[in-house]
């Protein structure tokens, strides 16, 4: 797990040490670069694998030199493979593995790697470079294009110098809660899709951005469900596995829920040690699952640390936030996330978590959504849309007001969009153009739970659960692997009939019976409560001040394409107990944050 660095722009070696040093956090263990042709290359590490100094980045290779964030789960197998086509080998870690992969089968090598990455291979004889990011977007990729220069970083930080707001990115921050790729927040910077390639020559100054992978349309397995289930506990005890190769300690994170819980049951019965788990907590009992993960913790054996998540850790994390996540992020739990991986580093290095089951074994209550609407929508919409003028507003205008949106939704690719872009708005002129990118959701099944999860796969997963794990562990310099995020686990699920992963009131079924062999179901059988913060009652309470004072019609009028009457009348309610408007109070206010932490905004105090 590391940070990776590229330009040709001629900066001094000053310049590219600064760059590195504002995002050290990422690898704190070695910092490296050198200079090849008219290109820079530059690495943070974060040592996990192969420990000694030999594994050291930037690593060169006859004509070739590679920079590598990630791991190669399946390394071993793709080295044996690469033995008997006779290269050698003089180190035990990955990176030389992809390099000379790279040489031997040149793109080729992407489908056979198991893994989380995003590296950049330059190959000094016809000065082209070769970069890729996994499929899933564990790790993070940016780029700048501008006049025949380019800047990559695992980061926005260091190429952001001098960049312009795209007011855009603005809006669909504002709707999304997270800015969607290949978009950031500036003007000339983006995000490498997740399952692309992107390929620059030097020379021609030709840039080339493709596809390596992507979900495809569904070709259902003929499985009984015991054969279904066999075979999918069979895949997740490997994927744990092979993600506890490490030369450092390990732990895993813990919740009250079932995706960690199974994880960490394997993880335990596959470790030759006692693990060691890690949770967090609250003291509001509605959002708190410590008790039921230490109970877990209690049956599997694990050597478990609990913490405890108050409104002044929130406080104290804000401005972490805003500066380790480099663009507006609002997604709350990131303030839990943060705290856990902090805690999490004084143990160990490197920790299992349960991302990705709720996308790909339907865990999500919008899935329930999708189930009920499926059938709603069958009622002509003439007369529905006159249905919904029935709807009485009562003073919690923020429950009715949705429903009667949804009332007025014409398809079902409408409904499906508007679970992740909100059904509400903060935005005065909204565009959803950027949508587009997204749209194989409405050909790779017929199913709408199914549609519902590849979306959750393709927009939610990368932009929002990978962004979050990411930032919020390397800002402690702790690596996460996600078990369910392994491939051969998305695309194995994808087949699967719907009721073997979701029936209603029984989300997740095939987890949950696969997590019985671990866990007895009386003591995981509880309501989900994820991750989420009580940042509802903190805004209206304990935060109270902090959200005023940040939130000045001052700033509001600063902000591109607000609906600034709207909002503050959401603001208001949600102040006056009248509503629950956090989701929007939460993201306005990251994002004077974010305006005063990069310079774009200088907050006045109040006359």
């Amino acid at each position: 797990m590391c940070g990776i660095y590229a330009t040709n722009i001629p900066f001094c070696k000053e310049e590219v040490q600064a760059k590195l040093e504002s995002i050290q956090f990422r690898g704190p263990d070695y910092t490296g670069f050198t200079s090849i042709d008219d290109l820079i290359l530059g690495h943070l590490r974060l040592s996990i694998l192969d420990l000694d100094e030999r594994s050291h980045q930037p690593m060169l290779f006859e004509e070739l030199s590679i920079v590598f964030n990630g791991e190669i789960y399946n390394f071993q197998e793709i080295r044996e493979e690469l033995e008997c086509l006779g290269h050698n080998f003089i180190t035990s870690g990955d990176t030389e593995v992809l390099l000379k992969g790279y040489k031997q089968w040149g793109e080729g090598i992407l489908p056979k790697l198991n893994g989380m990455f995003a590296f950049v291979i330059y190959n000094k004889n016809t000065q082209n470079l070769f970069c890729a990011r996994d499929r899933f977007g564990i790790k993070p990729f940016y780029y700048s294009w501008i006049d025949g220069k380019i800047e990559i970083c695992s980061q926005l930080r260091p190429i952001c110098q001098n960049k312009i707001i795209d007011q855009k990115a603005i809006g669909m921050f504002l709707d999304c809660t997270y800015i969607p790729s290949p978009y950031t927040i500036y003007k000339d910077v983006f995000k490498l899709p997740p399952g692309n390639i992107l390929e620059l020559n030097l020379n021609t100054n030709v840039l080339v951005v493709k596809e390596y992978w992507n979900l495809k349309k569904i070709i259902p397995l003929q499985l009984s469900y015991n054969q279904a289930k066999d075979q999918l506990h069979e895949l997740l005890k490997d994927a744990v596995k092979i993600r506890l190769q490490s030369d450092v300690p390990f732990g895993t994170f813990l919740s009250g829920g079932i995706d960690s819980a199974l994880v960490s049951s394997i993880a335990s019965k596959v470790s030759k040690d006692r693990i060691k788990t890690f949770s967090i907590g609250f003291d509001d009992p509605k959002y708190d699952e410590s008790k039921i993960a230490a109970q877990f913790a209690n049956i599997i054996n694990s050597e478990h640390t609990e913490t405890i998540c108050r409104p002044e850790d929130i406080l104290e994390m804000i401005p972490k936030l805003v500066s380790v996540y480099d663009e507006p992020f609002a997604d709350s739990s990131a303030l839990p996330s943060l705290l856990l991986n902090k805690v999490t580093k004084q143990y160990v290095t490197m920790a299992l978590s349960g991302d990705g089951g709720d996308e790909s074994f339907l865990g999500y209550n919008h899935f329930d959504w999708v189930n009920k609407f499926k059938f709603f929508i069958k009622i002509p919409y003439l007369l529905r849309k006159n249905l919904s003028k029935l709807l009485v507003f009562n003073v919690f205008k923020s429950r009715t007001e949705p429903i009667k949106r949804i009332f007025n939704i014409k398809s079902k690719n409408e409904f499906i969009a508007g679970i992740f872009v909100g059904y509400n708005s903060i935005v005065k002129n909204r565009n959803l153009d950027w949508l587009s990118n997204y749209e194989g959701y409405k050909i790779w099944a017929n199913d709408w739970i199914q549609s519902t999860a590849d979306l959750n796969i393709k927009l939610w997963l990368e932009n929002d659960s990978n962004v979050k794990v990411d930032r919020a562990s390397m800002a402690y310099s702790v690596e996460v692997r996600s078990p369910f995020l392994d491939y051969r686990i998305v695309e194995f699920a994808r087949t699967l009939p719907i009721s073997y992963r979701y029936i209603p009131g029984r989300k997740k079924r095939i987890l949950r019976d696969i997590l019985k062999e671990y866990i007895s179901e009386e003591i995981f059988d509880q309501p989900k409560k994820g991750f989420a913060v009580p940042i509802g009652k903190w805004i209206r309470e304990e935060l109270r001040e902090e959200f005023v004072g940040n939130l000045s019609d001052e700033f509001l009028n600063e902000v591109p394409n607000l609906n600034v009457v709207k909002f503050k009348k959401m603001f208001k309610e949600h102040l006056d107990g009248k509503g629950d408007y956090s989701s929007y109070v939460w993201r306005v206010y990251v994002l004077s944050k974010w305006y005063q932490e990069f310079g774009f905004y200088k907050k006045t105090d109040a006359k």
